[in-house]
């Protein structure tokens, strides 16, 4: 299974982890976090955009083997995640 996104092919197959989060600058310091943490916590950091996360990572490896799209506003994110389920309900 191939999913298109613009001029991309992302492959959905060996997928371990598929997910939503922001990633956020917190004091000079960027990290990836959760969109149920950004609920909660996102008035206290600057939001640098929202992504989709496909990860390719075996369980156990600690070199991370992702694909991540950027997304400007939560409602993008969404969509693209709602397309993105699609391929699954087949």
């Amino acid at each position: 299974m191939v999913y298109r996104y613009n001029d991309e092919e992302i492959s959905l197959e060996n997928l371990t982890r598929l997910y939503g989060a922001v990633v956020i600058d917190m004091q000079g310091e960027v990290a990836e976090m959760s969109l149920e943490w950004y609920e909660l916590y996102g008035d206290k950091v600057k939001l640098l955009n929202y992504v989709l996360v496909f990860d390719y990572t075996p369980p156990g490896e600690n070199v991370r083997d992702k694909k991540v799209l950027e997304f400007s506003t939560q409602e993008d994110l969404i969509n693209t995640m709602q397309e993105v389920a699609q391929f699954f309900q087949k």
